[in-house]
C-alpha cells in the first residue's frame, strides 16, 4: 500500500493542455445590452442542442426572459449570429453573420434586418459590408463597403452611392484607416445628425502613405503577399479631411480645416443640435486637441475647447452631449483624470470629479435625477468602483461594496444595474443591484462551479503590495509564491510586466489565461512577480507622462531595481531572475537582460518592438516625437542598440503576419545578434498575428516557453 500525503493529494497539478484548452472558462454575459427605450436588457445565448443563436430579452427589475427576440433556427438565411445593433426606436434589429476579420476590431460581414414586429428578415446587401447604422429615425441604413460609402432605404429597397472615389490602399471614406483603428481604437468615420438628413464622415487618403507588405506562407505552392498603408513614425501619415452629405439634396460639402497642417481628426460626433456637428482635432505631436463645432449648412467652425497638455492629450469616448447641449468631458488637467461639465459655447461651468485618483469610465447622466454615474480608483490604483455624483459635484456615493473590480450596466432609467465583479480571489459575479441603495437583488450569473473545480487545485494566491526601490519609486507589485512556501528556501523568480504608457498589470482582478500559466510555473517551485513600473497608468498624469520621448529609459530602469530589491529577499536566489513580456512587454524584456546582464539571467520576448522606428506614427509619436527630432529618444532605448551586452539566456517568439508589431522587428534584432555573436533561441509562427494563435499555436508557444524556463532558470 502507498502512503500519499494529503497535501500531495490537495493539490492537483495545472498542466498547459487544460489551461489552453478552455477549462478554466468563466461564464458571462454575452453581448449585454441595456434597451435606450424599456427598463429591459438583451443577451446574445447560444443554444448547443439547436446549435441556434438567440437574441434574448429580459426584464431589469425581476431579471426574468421576456421574450426571445429573434432565433436563428427559424430563419435558415441567418446561420448564427456574430454581432447585433438596435434602430434607435428599437423596432428593428441588424444582424451580422459570416464575419471575416480584417484587422483588430474592422471586419465584413453578412448583414441582415430583423423586423420585430412583423418577424421578418430581409438582408442588406448580396455582398459583405462594413459597419452598417440605422438613421435615427430608422428608414435608412449607411454603410461602407470597398471604401465608398452608401445609403440603403428600407422603403424603396434602393442603394444610393453618396462617394465614389473610394480604392484600396488610396482612397477611403467613412471607414478609418490601419493606424486610426488601432491607435484611436474606432472603425466608424461617419455619423447620422438627429433629423436624419446628413452624414458627417472623414476621408482619408493614403496615397502618399508608405506600403508594408507580409508573406503568407500557408495558401498554396507559391507564397502570397498581403501589402497595406502603416505609416511609421515620422513617415507620411493618411490625409485626411472632413465632410458633411446632405442625404435629400444628394451633395456633399466639405468642411475647411485649413488652419490645420498634419493633422488628426480623432472624433466625429453630432451634438444634440441637429445641425451642429463636434470633431475633434489633434495636432501630430497630440498634445493640442481642438474641440470644434461645425454648422451643419454652412460648415462654418468654431473651437468650443482647447485641450493643451506639455507631454499628449488623450482621446476618448466620454464627451456626452446633454438636453441643453451642454457637455460633460473627461480631462488629466489637474493631474488626474477627471469629470468636467461645459455648457454648449465651451464655458466651463463645473468641475465634477476631484481627487488624487482618476475616473476609469464614465456610465452617463440621469437627467431627472441630475445624477452621473462612473467608475473609479478612489479606492486604491488596483481597484475599481462605481459611484454616482451629482452634476454640481456634491453628493458623491459608492455603489459597489466588494473590492476588486467593479463595472456597471445601468438600466435605461437608471433605477437598477448589473455589476460585474471580480477580484484576484473571486471569479467573475455579474449582480443586479437597486441604484439608490446599492442594494442587492439578485444574483444573474457566478462562477462557483469554476471555483469549485479550482478548489481541487489548491492554486497559490496573488499577493498585491507597494515596493519602494533603492531611487524611492513607490511601485505596485503582485507576487505569486508556491503554496508549500518555505521561507529558509532560496526560489527562482519570474518576473512578467508590459509597461506600456498608461497600462496597468498589477489590478485586482480574476485571473487572465497567463495567470494560469504563472500559477503552474509556482507549482514548479518559482516565484512569479509583476510590478508596474513609471510610465503605467491610474496614479495619475505625472507618473504615467514621465516617460515622455524617452520610451524604455525609466521603466527599464524600474524593472531592473524591482529585480534588484527581490534579489535582497532571504528567500529569492538572486542568480536565478528572469523575464518574460509581449508586445511592448517584449522590448522591456530584451532591454531587461542586456542593459541588466548581471541582474536577469534569463528572458522571453514574444512579438516585441526592437526600435520605435519601426512602430506606427500614431502611438509612438503621442509618447516620442518623431525620430527626426528625438533621434536619441530613439535610440539610447532601443534594444537592437545593447545587444553586445547580452550575457544571459534569451529566447525571441514572432508571428510572420503581425500587421501592428512587424516580424520586421525581430528580424533586425536577430541581425544584431548575429553580427554581436551572441547565442539565443528563437520561433517564428507561420501566417501568426500579434497575437500568435490558432489551433494548437498557444499550447506548443507556451510548451516552449515553458521548456525555456525550466531549462534556463
Amino acid at each position: 500500500m502507498v502512503l500519499t500525503s494529503v497535501s500531495a493529494l490537495a493539490q492537483q497539478k495545472l498542466t498547459l493542455e487544460e489551461i489552453w484548452g478552455g477549462a478554466f472558462r468563466t461564464q458571462g454575459m454575452t453581448a449585454l445590452e441595456a434597451m435606450k427605450n424599456t427598463n429591459q436588457y438583451t443577451v446574445l445565448n447560444f443554444d448547443r442542442a439547436t446549435r441556434s443563436s438567440q437574441i434574448d430579452l429580459y426584464d431589469f427589475a425581476t431579471l426574468e426572459k421576456v421574450a426571445t427576440l429573434l432565433d436563428s433556427k427559424n430563419h435558415k438565411e441567418l446561420e448564427g449570429i456574430d454581432s447585433y445593433t438596435f434602430s434607435k426606436d428599437e423596432k428593428k434589429i441588424l444582424i451580422a453573420n459570416h464575419s471575416d476579420q480584417i484587422f483588430r476590431h474592422s471586419f465584413v460581414a453578412d448583414y441582415f434586418i430583423y423586423d420585430t414586429a412583423s418577424k421578418s428578415l430581409v438582408k442588406l446587401a448580396d455582398y459583405k459590408v462594413q459597419e452598417p447604422t440605422f438613421s435615427p429615425d430608422g428608414t435608412q441604413i449607411a454603410y461602407a463597403y470597398q471604401n465608398n460609402l452608401y445609403v440603403y432605404d428600407l422603403n424603396s429597397k434602393k442603394h444610393t452611392q453618396i462617394t465614389t472615389d473610394g480604392k484600396k490602399n488610396a482612397i477611403i471614406n467613412g471607414i478609418t484607416d490601419w493606424v486610426y483603428e488601432e491607435e484611436f481604437s474606432f472603425v466608424r468615420a461617419y455619423d447620422w445628425n438627429a433629423a436624419g438628413d446628413k452624414i458627417a464622415f472623414i476621408r482619408f487618403d493614403e496615397t502618399n502613405v508608405p506600403e508594408f507588405s507580409m508573406d503568407m506562407y500557408n495558401q498554396g505552392l507559391y507564397p502570397t503577399q498581403e501589402v497595406f498603408k502603416y505609416p511609421k513614425a515620422g513617415e507620411k501619415n493618411s490625409e485626411v479631411s472632413l465632410h458633411i452629405y446632405d442625404v435629400k439634396a444628394a451633395s456633399a460639402k466639405k468642411i475647411n480645416l485649413d488652419k490645420y497642417n498634419d493633422f488628426y481628426i480623432a472624433r466625429i460626433e453630432w451634438t444634440n443640435e441637429a445641425n451642429t456637428l463636434s470633431a475633434q482635432v489633434l495636432n501630430r505631436h497630440q498634445n493640442n486637441l481642438d474641440l470644434l463645432f461645425v454648422d451643419g449648412n454652412s460648415g462654418t467652425t468654431k473651437v468650443v475647447l482647447n485641450e493643451k497638455d506639455k507631454a499628449y492629450v488623450d482621446v476618448t469616448d466620454n464627451l456626452t452631449f446633454l438636453k441643453d447641449n451642454s457637455f460633460i468631458w473627461t480631462s488629466e488637467k489637474d493631474g488626474f483624470n477627471h469629470i468636467y461639465h461645459y455648457d454648449k459655447n465651451g464655458k466651463l461651468k463645473n468641475q465634477i470629479t476631484k481627487g488624487k485618483w482618476e475616473v476609469t469610465a464614465y456610465y452617463g447622466f440621469d437627467e431627472k435625477a441630475g445624477t452621473i454615474y462612473f467608475q473609479s480608483t478612489e479606492n486604491g490604483s488596483i481597484n475599481r468602483d462605481v459611484y454616482c455624483i451629482k452634476l454640481n459635484g456634491s453628493g458623491k456615493k459608492r455603489l459597489t461594496i466588494q473590492t476588486g473590480t467593479n463595472g456597471a450596466t445601468f438600466s435605461p432609467n437608471f433605477q437598477y444595474f448589473i455589476n460585474s465583479y471580480s477580484s484576484a480571489k473571486n471569479a467573475p459575479k455579474y449582480t443586479l443591484h437597486e441604484t439608490k441603495s446599492g442594494k442587492l437583488i439578485k444574483t444573474i450569473v457566478s462562477n462557483e462551479t469554476l471555483e469549485e473545480k479550482l478548489a481541487k487545485y489548491d492554486l497559490p494566491t496573488k499577493e498585491f503590495s507597494e515596493i519602494t526601490t533603492e531611487k524611492g519609486h513607490k511601485l505596485n507589485t503582485w507576487m505569486i509564491k508556491p503554496k508549500d512556501f518555505d521561507p529558509n528556501k532560496k526560489y527562482p523568480v519570474f518576473m512578467f510586466q508590459y509597461s506600456g504608457p498608461g497600462s496597468q498589470q498589477v489590478d485586482n482582478n480574476w485571473n487572465s489565461t497567463d495567470d494560469y500559466w504563472f500559477m503552474m510555473l509556482a507549482q514548479q517551485g518559482y516565484i512569479v512577480a509583476c510590478v508596474d513600473g513609471r510610465g503605467t497608468g491610474f496614479k495619475g498624469a505625472e507618473f504615467k507622462k514621465c516617460t515622455q520621448k524617452e520610451l524604455g529609459k525609466y521603466e527599464v530602469e524600474d524593472q531592473i531595481d524591482a529585480a534588484k530589491l527581490f534579489g535582497t529577499y532571504p528567500y529569492v536566489d538572486k542568480s536565478r531572475i528572469g523575464i518574460f513580456g509581449w508586445s511592448y512587454g517584449g522590448f522591456m524584456a530584451s532591454n531587461c537582460l542586456f542593459q541588466g546582464a548581471d541582474v536577469f539571467k534569463t528572458a522571453i520576448a514574444v512579438a516585441p518592438v526592437t526600435s520605435w522606428r519601426y512602430y506606427d506614427s500614431i502611438y509612438t509619436e503621442r509618447y516620442m516625437q518623431t525620430p527626426q527630432e528625438n533621434a536619441s529618444g530613439y535610440d539610447n532605448n532601443s534594444p537592437i542598440n545593447h545587444v553586445s551586452k547580452l550575457k544571459g539566456n534569451f529566447l525571441l517568439v514572432h508571428g510572420t503576419a503581425d500587421d501592428n508589431v512587424h516580424v520586421q522587428n525581430t528580424m533586425k534584432m536577430i541581425e544584431a545578434l548575429v553580427q554581436a555573436n551572441k547565442q539565443f533561441d528563437w520561433a517564428i509562427y507561420p501566417d501568426k498575428n500579434h497575437g500568435i494563435y490558432g489551433g494548437k499555436t498557444r499550447l506548443q508557444l507556451y510548451t516552449k516557453m515553458t521548456n525555456f524556463i525550466k531549462e534556463k532558470l
